[in-house]
């Protein structure tokens, strides 16, 4: 077995320990999905014990999170025991890494700032990994505070997970990013391998999201991207020290902190706002879903129901990762392609016309062997599609060889893009 998630192997051969993990989890409403989350590490094959502030214990009790880890829960009550056993410190010392989830925003501050005054801040300063799970109010997670806290662990060597967004846990709170990660993104988070800052001083321009071509001032012809798969790259591009710039199309994914976003609407002007930041960047990665046609004559007003257009009549939009490689070769470049039948052909051809490092293809739900799909393929399928939190993806070559990779996370997915390319930049 080999990449990033075998298990590790003693120099004797045999199995090595299973990985050994702290949850730490504040008090936010989403504790009540931790004992859950705990559940999963250990399916996963994680050694797990948790520690709890007494405001988590408000929301999730020591005996669910007891039971879910098959250990007693490390509470502010409980830092030493009756031998003397400074647990804090003893646990910290045993553990592979700390995930504090959910992480408030009060837990990014006292983490930031170095505080001990509670149990999960003090393993946070001596725990060799930290990976921290933010889960607040969306307003919280925007203001201007906690992004510098997040940029602040950042620096220090801390893994600040990007929130998920949707609707949030109170009554009639407006949606946005600051849900906790679904369990998924947390396991894999954990399990893989950190990378460290293999992108120092690089940058990194992706591209994400869908285009919108107008039909009219209210109607437009798009797709269903979310901007995930971009989104993920570019936090990943982040999280291992290059500069970012993302273009992005009306995506529904949260922009990740700490990169620089620039909105658009329409392929055109995907294209204009890409120029500037490709001719200085050292890595380009193609991941939106640009509309390939627009309305030749788009109207300025609305039009009514029973005025509209029997016919429309459509001109191909600029193809911006082809554009931009004619214009500068410089770049190393990756794109992406969705296809339906002949996927992997397709996705050489793609390559060798554009002239990638390599194309991922991009095969939904009913896909065949080899990422070839049929007719009944779903390209809005929870498995792989438009909309999805997961990624089925091959890695397709220009001179046509290809690797099948197994359904991932599309942060997983990204760092495995990330990996891939790697040889293929500087430094």
């Amino acid at each position: 077995m080999s990449g990033a998630n075998a298990r590790p192997r003693s120099s004797e051969g045999a199995p090595a320990r299973p990985p050994r993990w702290l949850v730490g989890v504040t008090g936010g409403l989403a504790a009540v999905k931790t004992p859950s989350l705990v559940r999963r590490l250990r399916e996963a094959g994680a050694d797990v014990r948790v520690a709890a502030t007494p405001a988590a214990l408000r929301f999730v009790t020591p005996l669910a999170l007891a039971t879910a880890a098959g250990h007693e829960v490390l509470d502010d009550a409980a830092w030493f025991a009756a031998d003397g056993d400074a647990k804090h410190l003893s646990l910290a010392a045993w553990a592979d890494g700390l995930l504090v989830a959910p992480a408030t925003a009060d837990a990014l501050a006292r983490i930031a700032a170095g505080h001990a005054g509670d149990v999960v801040s003090a393993l946070a300063l001596t725990t060799p990994r930290v990976v921290l799970a933010p889960a607040m109010n969306p307003a919280m997670w925007a203001s201007a505070p906690v992004r510098r806290n997040v940029a602040r662990l950042r620096a220090d060597g801390r893994e600040v997970l990007d929130p998920a967004s949707g609707a949030m846990g109170t009554v009639g709170e407006a949606p946005g990013p600051g849900r906790l990660p679904d369990e998924a993104a947390l396991v894999a988070a954990v399990v893989r391998a950190p990378r460290g800052r293999d992108l120092e001083g690089l940058r990194v321009v992706v591209t994400a999201g869908p285009t919108r071509e107008p039909i009219d001032p209210v109607r437009f012809l798009s797709n269903p991207s979310s901007g995930r798969m971009g989104a993920a790259v570019a936090a990943a591009a982040r999280d291992r020290g290059a500069h970012v710039t993302l273009v992005h199309g009306p995506m529904t994914a949260a922009v990740p902190h700490g990169v620089e976003a620039v909105p658009v609407d329409t392929a055109a002007a995907m294209l204009a706002a890409a120029r500037g930041p490709y001719g200085a960047c050292d890595l380009f990665v193609a991941t939106a879903a640009v509309a390939d046609w627009t309305p030749a004559e788009p109207s300025a007003s609305k039009r009514a129901k029973g005025e509209g257009p029997t016919d429309l009549r459509l001109v191909r939009t600029p193809d911006v990762l082809a554009t931009l490689a004619e214009e500068d070769d410089r770049p190393v470049r990756v794109g992406f392609a969705m296809e339906t039948d002949a996927g992997p052909e397709r996705a050489a051809e793609k390559a060798r016309a554009k002239r990638l490092a390599f194309a991922l293809l991009n095969y939904p739900a009913g896909g065949r062997p080899g990422g070839e799909a049929g007719p009944e393929a779903d390209v809005a399928a929870d498995e792989g599609g438009f909309g999805s939190d997961r990624a089925t993806l091959t890695l397709v070559t220009p001179d046509g060889a290809s690797d099948r990779w197994p359904p991932l996370s599309k942060r997983e997915a990204a760092e495995r893009i990330l990996d891939a390319v790697r040889p293929h930049l500087p430094g």
